[in-house]
């Protein structure tokens, strides 16, 4: 009787939120669409962040079971380009008195996203900047950890936009 008890609220909450039209904005499930995703021009001297924000992105794409990323452009219906424009790394200098504790690292796109059938253009990012914070250890090597996770949350965090305003445009188009 008590494991009942227990049950119930869950069962009122669930049916609350399927009755009030809650959707998981992270998941499309309406009909199905391809999207092709061209390889990423990379302005900067940073090598590698190009195939970083592709893996992400597809990531973030395969949590759709509707949505397929596609190899070629060839069939698809979507077709998302990017370009990697500029990433500020602030170099660190250290003076007596002057010891910095936190510096930011920038990072500049730009993107589209076009429907292949239509030729639409759906989503036109021309300059976007993203910034992550990051501590200065004493160590290089912990420093140099630190700026390489800024870029990962940098790059997790455009690829989860990118992908939720590909899916605001399917639903809503």
């Amino acid at each position: 009787m008590k494991s009942l008890s227990c049950f119930l609220p869950l069962c009122f909450i669930l049916v609350l939120l399927a009755s009030c039209g809650y959707h998981n904005p992270y998941v499309y499930n309406g009909p199905e669409k391809s999207v092709y995703f061209t390889n990423w021009k990379n302005r900067t001297n940073e090598l590698g962040l190009d195939q970083k924000i592709y893996q992400s992105l597809i990531k973030w794409y395969q949590k759709s079971g509707s949505i397929k990323v596609q190899r070629e452009k060839k069939g698809a219906d979507l077709i998302l380009a990017g370009e990697i424009v500029s990433i500020d790394l602030p170099s660190l200098s250290y003076g007596a008195g002057n010891a910095t504790t936190q510096v930011k690292v920038y990072l500049t796109i730009r993107y589209i996203l076009k429907n292949l059938k239509t030729g639409k253009v759906l989503v036109e990012v021309p300059n976007q900047v993203y910034s992550e914070a990051y501590t200065i250890n004493s160590s290089s090597t912990v420093t140099k950890d630190n700026e390489s996770k800024a870029i990962d949350t940098i790059i997790d965090d455009l690829s989860e936009k990118i992908y939720l305003r590909t899916l605001n445009e399917i639903r809503h188009p």
